[in-house]
């Protein structure tokens, strides 16, 4: 595993920044660290607590959301593409492509998002094509408001698992990137009961990461949980005016996934 020694550096300050990310009804909120270590983040702002958490419905308005996506840490312009490495020991290297296309989508809960396409594949072969759907709000925060995907099995599509929608039978839209993040921030990512529950916090405004595409001296870290599969822990690096860099599977998997290569739209 080329990650060991970043995952263990890493898990030094990911419990004591989990403390103050949730609150005690949070289902992240699992480290017994004591939150008066000089390592514990800073209660979370107002911005941070009006960010979705658990099953609470959004309450979004559909008039604050555009489909003009200029979050710096996830800038999802019209025609922007990233292309990624993922290994994992004793399983074969995947390529993973994420494309913002030029096509919209009407969301149940009445907010127009961007199609972003994110295709997954094993020796040319897909073994994942996923359409998901963002949108920004007034505030500069980008949403998740469903995805539609399919795994493949030579050539076949044999599941669609995990596929919802913000709106449908008790799905929810949850934030993938706050627009001021701040160390001990925590939020919902997406909500279909049973099928879709991930949450992330943020740990770090300023932590190195180093992939084949560059050198990057400053991203945001977040820890990323699936309170479905408990065993499931991930570190994503975010660089500014780039995206996601870098994500370490540290619990449920030890997969590494780097960026390769970045073209911006636009």
């Amino acid at each position: 595993m080329k990650t060991q020694k970043i995952a263990a550096a890493l898990a030094i300050v990911s419990s004591a920044a989990f403390v103050a990310a949730c609150g005690e009804d949070s289902p992240m909120n699992e480290s017994t660290t004591d939150a008066s270590s000089e390592t514990a983040a800073a209660e979370p702002s107002a911005s941070a607590n009006s960010l979705p958490q658990g099953s609470e419905p959004s309450n979004i308005d559909p008039a604050e959301f555009t489909t003009q996506i200029d979050n710096p840490y996830l800038p999802y312009t019209q025609g922007s593409r990233w292309v990624y490495t993922e290994t994992e020991a004793g399983e074969p290297d995947q390529k993973v492509v994420v494309e913002v296309t030029d096509q919209t989508k009407m969301i149940e809960n009445g907010v127009e998002a961007i199609v972003v396409r994110d295709t997954v594949t094993e020796g040319g072969e897909p073994v994942e094509i996923t359409d998901d759907w963002y949108a920004q709000d007034s505030e500069g925060n980008v949403w998740y408001l469903g995805e539609d995907t399919a795994d493949y099995e030579n050539g076949k599509v044999v599941s669609r698992s995990g596929s919802f929608e913000a709106g449908v039978d008790g799905a929810d839209a949850g934030v993938v990137m706050p627009a001021n993040p701040e160390v001990g921030m925590g939020y919902r990512q997406e909500y279909y009961e049973g099928e879709a529950e991930d949450e992330a916090a943020v740990l770090s405004l300023d932590e190195k990461a180093e992939v084949p595409l560059d050198y990057y001296s400053t991203t945001l870290m977040t820890k990323d949980l699936v309170p479905l599969e408990p065993k499931v822990s991930e570190m994503k690096f975010y660089a500014e005016g780039v995206g996601l860099v870098l994500a370490i599977g540290t619990s449920g998997g030890a997969g590494r996934e780097e960026l390769v290569s970045y073209t911006p739209g636009g």
